[in-house]
């Protein structure tokens, strides 16, 4: 049975009220420590955390600032669809499994503008990149490139096959290309034994650096199957996220620039260590990205 999650969608909200425009604005100073731009021109990526804005903000920030600064007109934005009810948790369970995902009626791209099923609607997993980005285009004093914003849900190790993945190869064609995941998730709120549960400093953020290479190097080599069953291994929420960055952009060389630790025993009222690796992904595209065709 499904474990529901705490309302990361309202504390998110809560946590933007907390800090302000100023708190806000710090976080996107510090982002600056960080410059992407050159990579999404060249066709990379920027794969950027969802956890506490607090702990993480200046890792989205440093996505925001390469979105304004690439220069390009349009902004493709993956999110995280999490299993927010039992019928999408059902759902991810039987593709694990190896179900038929032509019969699975969850299966597709969800976002803005999209007919079909709104499950994005209660998603939480860019609401700290939408808020710093009105910010800093509220200092900057400009528009900005148009957002267009996507949910993959449920690749399955077969994101070729995805409803919608034709509209998201003809963005990508054209628009920078960048993604949320938090992509370790540890400890004894995430169902670690306490005797095998780490906490970030004691061998924690080490483990999480080693599995989170090990999903990049299946990206690398587009291993999609490989990639959906770490999911689950790495308690990872980026396994469709992954699959389809991959598949549009084509093979792709990522390098961890930044990790922290994001503790989650208040949210789930559980004992330390419960915490969420969050981490700042810069993907380089290994050749000139192949659009369209099954990399």
């Amino acid at each position: 049975m499904k474990r529901d999650l705490p309302d990361f969608k309202a504390a998110a909200a809560a946590e933007h009220e907390r800090i302000g425009a100023s708190g806000a604005l710090e976080l996107l100073d510090a982002g600056r420590a960080w410059n992407f731009a050159a990579t999404l021109s060249r066709g990379g990526s920027v794969i950027f955390p969802h956890a506490t804005i607090d702990v993480c903000g200046h890792q989205i920030a440093a996505a925001v600032h390469a979105c304004l600064d690439c220069g390009a007109d349009r902004i493709l934005v993956l999110g995280v669809l999490h299993a927010l009810t039992q019928e999408l948790e059902d759902a991810r369970v039987r593709v694990a499994c190896g179900a038929d995902l032509f019969k699975e009626p969850t299966w597709g791209i969800q976002g803005p503008g999209l007919p079909g099923r709104q499950d994005w609607r209660n998603e939480f997993s860019l609401s700290n990149f939408v808020y710093l980005w009105e910010r800093e285009t509220e200092r900057r004093g400009i528009k900005g490139p148009e957002l267009v914003i996507r949910y993959p849900w449920l690749a399955g190790g077969r994101p070729h096959l995805m409803p919608g993945i034709e509209e998201l190869q003809d963005i990508a064609t054209e628009a920078a290309v960048v993604a949320t995941m938090d992509p370790f998730h540890h400890g004894i709120a995430y169902g670690e034994p306490p005797e095998a549960a780490l906490f970030p400093e004691s061998g924690g953020l080490e483990l999480a650096r080693r599995t989170i290479n090990a999903g990049l190097d299946m990206i690398r080599r587009g291993d999609y199957w490989g990639y959906n069953q770490h999911g689950p291994d790495a308690k990872s929420d980026g396994r469709d996220v992954g699959q389809v960055l991959r598949y549009v952009l084509g093979p792709l060389d990522g390098h961890i620039h930044d990790i922290v630790a994001d503790d989650m025993t208040t949210a789930y009222s559980s004992p330390a260590p419960s915490w969420v690796a969050g981490a700042l992904i810069e993907l380089l595209p290994i050749e000139r990205p192949v659009r369209g065709s099954l990399h």
